[in-house]
C-alpha cells in the first residue's frame, strides 16, 4: 500500500500524470486545510472507464476537469468492481455496499427457481422457476425515450418525464411471489436496503439518473428511496441517427442521450427536480451513468472514427473523443456547483459500474455462445431421454452464467465438463477466423463451487449454477457488431477508476491500496454524517469506509 499527500505539483512530478493540476483547480474543487462538511454528494459513473483510461487521459490533459477532480481529493489507483462485473450488480454495489450474494442481484437478466412466471395469476400449482429481466423489456413501450410515458414531443420533451419510473413497468412481464402471488418489482427483488433509503430516513433529498426503467431498483425494498429518479430509456429508438433503433448503436446517438441526464442533474444542482418544475433543494444524494465511453468501447467504428483501443491500454480515435467528451460534461457539473456556491458542501466521488474487456485488440476472440450451449442441451438429452433442455437460462457477455434445470452435482458436472471440452472458432478484430479452446473458458465454478464463489449456500434460488471465467479477450457473440464487453472478472473488467474529491476530503492524495466500488456506499453516509451501518450490506459484509482523512 502506498498513501501519499503531497503538493499536487510535486505529485505531478512524481507520477508524470497530474503535472499541472492545482494551478488549474477551480474553486469548486480547491485544496481546503479545513475541510467542509458535506451537505451534498454528486456521484458520477462512467460505465466501461478503467484507471488506465482515467490516467492515460490525465497524463495528456494536465488542465482538464478530470485532472482538477482527481488534484481535487483522493485517488484509489487499485479499485475494483463487483463480479459478475455488469452494470446492474456495479450499481447496486455502489448503493448498497453489498456483492451480488448479499444484494441478490447477480446481473440485469438472471434466473430465480423461487418465483413464478411472469404473468401468473393464479399460483396454486404453478412450478416456480422464471426469467427475472430488469432490462428495457420491462418497459410499456421499450421502443420509446419514456419508456412508454406518452410525451409528445420526443426527445426534446424527455426531461418532462417521471420521477416515478416504477409507473412506467409493464406488472405483466414481472416474475411473480409464490406468497402473494402478486409480480416482484425491482425494488423489491433488491434483498437490502439502499443509500437513499437511509438518506430518506434521516430527512434528506434523494435523485438519480440512469439507463432504464428497472433502476428503480434503487429505491430500495421499501419502494421510496429515489425522490427523482429520471431514466431515459437508452435502447429505445434514436431518431435521426444512423442505428436510428437504438442509442447504443450510434455513438453520436449516445452522447446525445447522456446529455440529457446531464441537463438533468444541472436542473438538480440549481435546486429543482430534473424537469424544473419544482423547486426542491439541491439533493443530498445524487448523480449519474454516462454509457457513451462504453459504446465507444465496444463499437468497430462509430461516425467515421474506429473504436476500442489501438494498442493494450491506448485510446482509439472514437474513445478519445468520448473521454473529452465525458471531460467537458463533468467539468460543466462541477462548474454549476461552483456557480451555485456550493462547492464547500458538495463532494464528488466518480467511478464505474464495469470496465470492458478486452484493452488489447489482438487479444480479442468473438465466440458463438448459441452452438455451444445448443450442444450442451442435445447431449444431455441424449443421455436423459424425454428430459428438457438442461440450460434454463443463461446470460454470456465475457463470462458464462448457466441456470440449469437440473441442479443436481451430477448436472452441474456434466455442464462443466462438456464446456471444458469444446474446441472451435470465433473472429478476431478483423472478422477472421481464430480458434479457440475449452468454450472460450479459462475457469469454471459449477455446483455448490459456484455458491461458495459467491458466498451463498448452495441450491440458493438466485445464484448461477455454473459461473464460466472467459479466457482473456473472449467475448461472447455470434456476429461481428462489437469488440469488447463485461461481466466477467479480468482487470480489463474490474479495475475502475475510484476519486473521492471536493468537500471534506484532502486534496492531492493518491492511495494504491485495494478498494472496492462497494465502499462507496458506507462512505457516502459517513460524509453526510450518516450511519453507514444502517446499511444492512454493510453490517453482512462488514464492507469499511474508503479512507479519506
Amino acid at each position: 500500500m502506498s498513501r501519499r499527500y503531497v503538493r499536487p505539483a510535486a505529485l505531478l512530478a512524481a507520477t508524470g500524470v497530474l503535472t499541472g493540476v492545482t494551478a488549474a483547480q477551480p474553486a469548486a474543487l480547491a485544496a481546503s486545510h479545513h475541510p467542509a462538511v458535506t451537505r451534498h454528494v454528486l456521484l458520477v459513473s462512467v460505465d466501461g472507464l478503467h484507471q488506465s483510461d482515467l490516467a492515460w487521459y490525465i497524463a495528456r490533459h494536465p488542465n482538464s476537469a478530470l485532472a482538477r477532480l482527481v488534484g481535487g481529493g483522493v485517488e484509489y489507483t487499485h479499485a475494483s468492481t463487483t463480479t459478475p462485473s455488469d452494470s446492474f450488480p456495479g450499481m447496486v454495489a455502489q448503493a448498497t455496499g453489498g456483492s451480488p450474494g448479499t444484494t441478490g442481484v447477480y446481473y440485469d437478466d438472471t434466473y430465480n427457481a423461487a418465483l413464478l412466471p411472469a404473468g401468473t395469476t393464479s399460483c396454486k400449482g404453478v412450478k416456480p422457476g422464471v426469467e427475472v429481466d430488469l432490462t428495457e423489456d420491462l418497459d410499456r413501450n421499450q421502443a420509446s425515450l419514456d419508456a412508454g410515458q406518452g410525451l409528445a414531443g420526443l426527445p426534446d420533451s424527455i426531461l418532462s418525464m417521471t420521477g416515478h419510473p416504477e409507473s412506467l413497468l409493464n406488472a405483466s412481464k414481472l416474475p411473480v411471489d409464490p406468497k402473494t402471488c402478486e409480480p416482484v418489482y425491482p425494488h423489491s427483488y433488491l434483498k437490502v436496503n439502499t443509500i437513499f433509503e437511509v438518506a430518506r430516513q434521516a430527512g434528506l433529498r434523494t435523485a438519480w439518473s440512469d439507463k432504464h426503467a428497472a433502476y428503480e431498483i434503487l429505491n430500495g425494498p421499501s419502494g421510496t428511496g429515489v425522490q427523482d429518479l429520471f431514466t431515459p430509456e437508452i435502447n429505445s429508438d434514436a431518431p435521426g441517427h444512423a442505428a436510428g433503433n437504438d442509442w447504443t448503436k450510434d455513438n453520436k446517438a449516445t452522447e446525445q442521450y447522456d446529455g440529457y441526464k446531464v441537463k438533468a442533474v444541472l436542473i438538480e444542482i440549481d435546486g429543482y427536480d430534473h424537469s424544473r418544475a419544482h423547486k426542491a433543494g439541491t439533493p443530498a444524494i445524487f448523480g449519474l451513468n454516462f454509457q457513451s465511453v462504453s459504446t465507444a468501447q465496444k463499437l468497430p467504428t462509430s461516425n467515421g472514427l474506429t473504436g476500442g483501443y489501438t494498442a493494450k491500454n491506448v485510446p482509439g480515435p472514437l474513445l478519445v473523443k468520448n473521454l473529452d467528451f465525458v471531460n467537458t460534461e463533468i467539468g460543466a457539473l462541477t462548474a454549476e456547483i461552483a456557480k451555485r456556491h456550493l462547492s464547500g458542501s458538495t463532494t464528488v466521488i466518480l467511478s464505474a459500474k464495469h470496465g470492458q474487456s478486452p484493452t488489447d485488440p489482438a487479444a480479442l476472440t468473438r465466440v458463438d455462445d448459441g452452438p455451444l450451449l445448443d450442444g450442451l442441451n442435445a447431449a444431455w438429452r441424449k443421455l436423459h431421454p424425454g428430459a428438457v433442455d438442461l440450460v434454463s437460462h443463461a446470460v454470456d457477455d465475457d463470462a458464462m452464467l448457466l441456470w440449469l434445470s437440473e441442479r443436481s452435482e451430477a448436472a452441474t458436472a456434466f455442464a462443466k465438463k462438456y464446456l471444458l471440452a469444446q474446441n472451435g472458432t470465433g473472429t478476431d478484430i478483423n472478422a477472421k477466423p481464430k480458434a479457440y479452446t475449452r468454450s472460450g473458458l479459462s475457469k469454471v465454478y459449477a455446483g455448490k463451487a459456484a455458491a461458495d464463489h459467491f458466498h451463498v449456500k448452495a441450491g440458493d434460488a438466485r445464484v448461477p449454477d455454473l459461473f464460466g471465467v472467459a479466457q482473456y479477450g473472449v467475448v461472447y457473440t455470434g456476429g461481428t457488431k462489437k469488440i469488447a464487453e463485461h461481466g466477467g472478472d479480468h482487470s480489463d473488467d474490474l479495475a475502475v477508476p475510484l476519486v473521492v474529491s471536493g468537500a471534506s476530503v484532502p486534496a492531492g492524495v493518491r492511495d494504491s491500496a485495494s478498494v472496492q466500488t462497494k465502499q462507496i456506499a458506507p462512505t457516502i453516509l459517513n460524509l453526510l454524517g450518516l450511519d453507514p451501518r444502517s446499511l444492512r450490506a454493510v453490517r453482512e459484509e462488514h464492507t469499511a469506509v474508503l479512507p479519506i482523512r
